[in-house]
């Protein structure tokens, strides 16, 4: 046996490197592949239901909104108003996410009472992150250029002429048109 050591050779440094570099790259693409996979799946209804704070809270509100049902069978989930869609503003997304989780761990979101008296921070929270970005989520369906207005009623009509024009983002006007507007909202607000 040690006579068939001793008669293979030590690779050599370049194909050492090279066997390195295959090694990480395969690696890479497994490792991406199920990260990106675990991203997607924190993307679903049925995930972000997942936790009764979600479910008996802002799933039932949302349930009576045109964004859950309506006459065109178009039906906008969580992450399509809570999570961008090009990955670098999904991940810091995600990491502020992480805050209501931690929130659900510990306790502080875990009833209904408790949900209720962290409601307009977690909404204040939310708005300005939306005013940050232009409603991005918002227009990933919804767009100046894409509305008809002509089939709009008169008082929406001249109300969006008006945010087109003083360029206005779409959270400025609809607070509260998935969910309900919190307790205790400044007035500016609603």
């Amino acid at each position: 046996m040690s006579g068939l050591w001793s008669t293979l050779k030590k690779p050599s440094a370049k194909y050492s490197l090279l066997g390195l570099l295959v090694v990480g790259f395969f690696s890479g693409i497994i490792f991406w592949g199920g990260f990106n996979t675990a991203m997607e799946a924190t993307n679903t209804l049925e995930f972000c239901i997942g936790c009764h704070e979600m479910k008996d809270n802002v799933y039932q509100e949302y349930k009576k909104t045109i964004h859950y049902q309506n006459r065109t069978g178009v039906r906008a989930v969580c992450s399509d108003c809570h999570v961008p869609k090009d990955w670098t503003h999904k991940i810091i997304r995600k990491v502020q996410a992480s805050k209501e989780v931690w929130g659900k761990i510990t306790g502080v979101i875990d009833t209904p009472e408790k949900f209720e008296a962290h409601r307009l921070e977690m909404a204040e929270r939310e708005w300005a992150r939306m005013m940050a970005n232009d409603s991005r989520e918002c227009r990933n369906c919804h767009t100046y250029e894409g509305m008809n207005a002509e089939s709009q009623k008169q008082r929406a009509r001249k109300q969006h002429q008006y945010a087109l024009e003083d360029k206005q983002t779409c959270i400025e006007c609809h607070k509260g048109i998935a969910h309900n507007k919190p307790k205790g909202m400044k007035e500016d607000d609603e």
